[in-house]
């Protein structure tokens, strides 16, 4: 797939990687269908599902929703590297091209940091297969995630 260009960021929080990983542990759906981070720098995030029945569609692929969740997920994890402390992020918007069928042993999804402004930040987020031992690309999304700031906090 097409990658963005290659771009360095400056976490503003500096402990922005125990306050990213604590929250993805406060993350229940993530716990419940299997995704883990693999990967996590300032503007990058990699996710893996491995392969469940259980989260499969009538032809035995992963379900659209779960290949959705899993690139959502990277997508606001990357996004959360760049943004303030005492902040949450929160997806406003994303689209996804679903490129072919989610088959194989396990998902991956990378996403990267496009654009991280005061409070919006735009992602992009590949999805891929482990097939055998090789990468297929499954889909394609971008997105928008906000950051929420509680001064209370």
């Amino acid at each position: 797939m097409a990658q963005p260009k290659e771009v360095s960021f400056k976490p503003r929080d500096p402990d922005w990687k125990a306050r990213c990983l604590a929250a993805f542990e406060k993350q229940p759906i993530a716990r419940t269908v299997g995704i883990s981070i693999t990967a996590l720098e300032p503007g990058f995030c990699e996710m893996r599902l491995p392969f469940r029945e259980e989260l499969t569609q009538q032809h035995g692929f992963f379900q659209a929703g779960i290949v959705a969740m899993l690139a959502d997920n990277a997508g606001g994890w990357a996004a959360y590297t760049l943004m303030p402390p005492k902040s949450e992020v929160l997806a406003v918007e994303f689209k996804i091209n679903l490129m072919s069928p989610a088959k194989g042993d396990e998902m991956i999804a990378r996403a990267r940091v496009v654009k991280s402004g005061r409070t919006l930040t735009v992602t992009s987020i590949d999805v891929s297969m482990l097939d055998g031992g090789r990468e297929v690309d499954v889909a394609l999304m971008q997105q928008t995630c906000i950051a929420i700031v509680d001064s209370n906090q």
